[in-house]
């Protein structure tokens, strides 16, 4: 058993930070927030604090939002989706000359939308597929959902459930997202990719934005909870890109150290990070992870450079860390809350134990400014999407 953790320091780390006026306005449209509130199933997700795990780690403190009840559907990527197709559905609109839906009104039950005939479509490990596939329903049209090989069970008969159409490739989540842009091409269908290529940058530059919900809810909980380390899961960048934006703002207050966590088999932001000049790059593959959300080769041409100006590190980690993170989340310390933490979900808890315990992590520590005194925040992005491997996991504790 290989017990791996890595620290890459980002070298291109801008400080201070300043971001364009089309940034701004993108990730400032206060059509996000109203748009999130009027859906039926909106409720903030809990900030939870654990002060057992806390004073375990020997540090200061340390609170988890925990996306697990997002929406009743065990992850945060429907906030990016529902955004993206709404800004979709308003250029729509204004092209063919009709009113424009206010976001109130666009996912209304009984409201009819002139969306045309269009069938939506996307690649991915399961949590955004699931995102888009409930948006689609929601709008009443189909949507075509792509999975690399291997994905589990659970997580394309969560998509099904949505009406969605579930094709399984014979691929990894690249190949997937290749074979989705394809026949999206041939059959005229619209893509909802929450990872960016050349032509294709304006739908998940609008995910992006529409994951800082998840940041302004931190923000509107009582008290000062302002950390002084975010951790944030990396995959292809998209959910980093909104922290970043939204930590290193110009008058933002104490802007906390950022840091992204990676699986060892699909570390392409800090093979990035790693590079001369700090340009995005695909890594070949070099096997599976549990980690299946994280599990990408290619960062998104978008959110890369936001994370190359933003994040202080990246984190590499193995499996075995994710797995000691799940229990530790799912067996609390003393009287801490007990946390549902998916295999993607528990990895900024798998970079925290890893930066507290390992004795050759005293060099990121210090980069960090990670101290006794030090408030940590955790995004755990993910509940049980993969029951049968979830309770393996758990079973599994020593």
């Amino acid at each position: 058993m290989t017990v791996m953790c890595t620290f890459v320091l980002n070298r291109f780390r801008e400080t201070p930070l300043r971001w364009s006026e089309a940034e701004n306005a993108l990730y400032n449209d206060p059509d996000i927030s109203r748009l999130h509130r009027a859906l039926p199933e909106y409720r903030p997700t809990p900030l939870v604090a654990l002060p057992g795990l806390a004073q375990l780690l020997k540090i200061g403190q340390l609170h988890v939002k925990d996306e697990s009840h997002r929406f009743g559907l065990k992850a945060f990527k429907a906030l990016g989706a529902s955004y993206a197709m709404y800004k979709w559905i308003v250029v729509r609109c204004i092209e063919r000359g009709i009113p424009v839906p206010a976001p109130e009104e666009v996912y209304a039950e009984g409201t009819h939308l002139a969306v045309g005939d269009v069938t939506f479509c996307t690649a991915t490990d399961g949590n955004h597929g699931r995102g888009v596939a409930w948006v689609a329903q929601k709008l009443g049209r189909p949507s075509q959902i792509y999975m690399p090989a291997g994905s589990a069970g659970a997580r394309i008969e969560a998509i099904r459930s949505h009406g969605a159409t579930v094709i399984v490739i014979d691929g990894d989540y690249d190949a997937a997202v290749q074979q989705c842009s394809e026949d999206a091409s041939k059959n005229g269908w619209q893509i909802i990719s929450d990872t960016s290529w050349p032509g294709y940058t304006d739908i998940p530059a609008w995910i992006n934005a529409g994951y800082t919900t998840i940041f302004r809810e931190i923000d509107e909980q009582p008290g000062d909870k302002r950390p002084d380390l975010v951790i944030v899961p990396g995959g292809v960048g998209a959910l980093a890109a909104a922290a970043s934006w939204y930590y290193n703002r110009q008058g933002a207050g104490r802007q906390p150290k950022l840091l992204c966590v990676e699986p060892a088999a699909a570390d392409c932001l800090a093979a990035s990070a790693r590079t001369p000049d700090g340009q995005p790059v695909a890594i070949a593959g070099k096997g599976s992870t549990i980690m299946a959300g994280l599990n990408c080769r290619t960062p998104s041409l978008i959110a890369w450079p936001m994370i190359k100006r933003g994040f202080d590190g990246f984190f590499v980690i193995s499996d075995d860390w994710c797995r000691r993170a799940m229990q530790a989340y799912y067996f609390p310390t003393s009287a801490d809350p007990q946390i549902t933490s998916g295999e993607s979900g528990a990895a900024p808890l798998a970079a925290l134990l890893a930066l507290c315990e390992s004795s050759s992590m005293s060099v990121a520590r210090e980069t960090l400014s990670l101290t006794p005194q030090s408030a940590v925040l955790l995004l755990n992005t993910e509940g049980d999407t993969d029951p049968i491997n979830f309770r393996q996991i758990i079973a599994a504790r020593p």
